[in-house]
């Protein structure tokens, strides 16, 4: 019997159904829970990725403010503008679209988000507290994930093992870090998409997240019965039958992995759902934590 299809679509619209209503119990507070973005250069794919994460601010009540910068500012501009957000007390939420242009430091750039704003999960506060189990923010995806296995009955991994195919800091590692949690207490192994035997790897796990970008690199012989699949690729494809010419898909060959899989998500319309929606998560928890210690 075909696994369950995990929906990111309805989950997301769940979860940011939920918001708004949280969004309304801080108004007579005066609080407005608002996130601030820094664009950087003009890359179509960042800018559209900014548009979106400002129209899903505006559709469950959050205030959004994206500044815009050209591609050649300096480093410093950049520091000043990010210090200006983080001081605002009416800014809640803090990111800095990447990539950034090659003279800018990224890691010196991203450690000027406060931790408490910044709801990218990317300061060196942050990946520490998380590693640790402590109260962080971590990258909206794998925060996505995990919200995702817990709604849908699905998070109870404790002693199964997880495999990652990934070992980014978007994905792989804050993944690991999250499962590793004394409250989850998964076995962990990451592994890069390179590596001798993958297979043998991948057939081992209870839970299998997958993040290479390489369409149908996951095939049903590489998974054992009963996995629980989560496709985070993002593949354009030939396909003369879909009106564009092309379609998307994920990293897990969907149809085929499906027939033996307790769960899988599939692309579009699974994880990748979930992504920006946690991002406003994060800028609403922040705005609460904001309200506790006024």
């Amino acid at each position: 019997m075909p696994g369950t299809i995990l929906d990111g679509r309805k989950l997301s619209t769940e979860i940011r159904q939920e918001l708004t209503e949280r969004i309304r119990v801080l108004e007579p507070r005066g609080i407005i829970p608002t996130l601030a973005g820094v664009l950087v250069g003009d890359d179509p794919g960042s800018a559209s990725y900014v548009r979106l994460k400002e129209k899903a601010c505006n559709e469950v009540g959050l205030r959004a403010e994206m500044q815009h910068l050209p591609a050649d500012c300096s480093q410093e501009h950049l520091l000043r503008r990010l210090r200006d957000l983080v001081q605002r007390t009416d800014v809640h939420g803090v990111f800095v679209q990447l990539p950034l242009p090659g003279h800018i430091d990224e890691e010196l750039v991203l450690a000027e988000v406060a931790p408490e704003k910044d709801v990218d999960g990317f300061h060196p506060q942050s990946v520490g507290c998380s590693w640790l189990g402590q109260r962080s923010f971590v990258p909206a995806t794998p925060s996505g994930i995990m919200e995702m296995l817990k709604r849908t009955g699905h998070d109870d991994l404790r002693r199964k093992h997880a495999v990652i195919v990934n070992m980014d800091s978007l994905v792989g590692k804050p993944m690991a870090a999250l499962l590793t949690r004394n409250d989850v207490g998964a076995n962990v192994t990451l592994c890069n998409p390179d590596t001798p035997d993958i297979a043998g790897m991948t057939r081992q796990a209870d839970l299998l997240v997958v993040s290479v970008n390489q369409a149908g690199f996951i095939t049903a012989e590489m998974v054992k019965d009963g996995v629980i699949a989560i496709d985070f690729g993002s593949n354009y494809i030939d396909d003369p039958t879909a009106k564009q010419g092309y379609r998307l898909v994920g990293d897990i060959d969907f149809e085929a992995v499906k027939l033996k899989a307790e769960a899988i998500t599939p692309v579009p319309g699974g994880a990748g759902p979930m992504t920006v929606t946690m991002l406003l998560a994060h800028t609403v928890i922040a705005a609460e934590r904001a309200s506790l210690s006024a």
